[in-house]
């Protein structure tokens, strides 16, 4: 595959909805202290059953945004109880893969990851999670609309082994679930098989490397 150049340089904003305004700015401003920098007044919007809204933005940092929409006279469609303010799930739907669906909001260093949770053990919306996973460690909680918002630092550089490794994985992935019945065990065995077939070609990479 030909490799494209990479064009893109982060994200500018992601939006959601909420029903809770006041907890939303009270969370990620009063609390975590993300300024709010912009925000559009707007009556309807396209349709002309499009209601009137307020899309309001918080800096994250690195020139990166979050931002919500609020619909005046729109009431919660989510009655289940479970899920958030743009989807509801059933009691059928694992809490994992409810879960699934997050945020992450990056800090530099430890120190800065223990103030945030400093700031949410004294919100009304406290840490749930503090966990090391491989590369990082991060900190979870639900904000006021119930989304999931990760907060993580990197433990170490992410290596270029590492990254050779991750497309390596993406590829036997695509093949086996092109395939019937994927399992993770027919992963394994597709990743070994691309690994023994790639290993001549890397092999005369590191090779060329060196003598140059």
């Amino acid at each position: 595959m030909t490799e494209l150049d990479h064009r893109v340089r982060g994200v500018d904003h992601a939006a959601f909805p909420t029903f809770d305004p006041a907890g939303t700015v009270r969370f990620y401003r009063d609390v975590l202290g993300f300024p709010v920098v912009h925000s559009i007044c707007a009556a309807g919007w396209g349709p002309e059953d499009h209601p009137d809204f307020i899309h309001f933005f918080f800096d994250i940092g690195n020139d990166d945004r979050i931002a919500f929409f609020y619909y005046f006279g729109i009431e919660p469609f989510n009655q289940s109880g479970r899920g958030d303010s743009y989807a509801a799930f059933g009691p059928d739907v694992p809490e994992y893969f409810i879960r699934s669906r997050h945020l992450a909001i990056h800090v530099d260093s430890q120190e800065d990851l223990l103030e945030y949770r400093r700031r949410l053990d004294n919100s009304q919306w406290p840490v749930e999670m503090q966990i090391q996973h491989e590369t990082i460690e991060s900190i979870y909680t639900h904000d006021p609309n119930g989304y999931m918002v990760e907060l993580t630092r990197a433990m170490r550089p992410v290596t270029p082994q590492e990254d050779l490794d991750a497309n390596l994985t993406i590829d036997a992935l695509l093949d086996v679930v092109d395939a019937p019945e994927p399992t993770f065990a027919k992963l394994l065995a597709r990743k070994a098989e691309l690994i023994v077939a790639r290993a001549a070609q890397w092999e005369a990479a590191q090779a060329q490397e060196s003598n140059a």
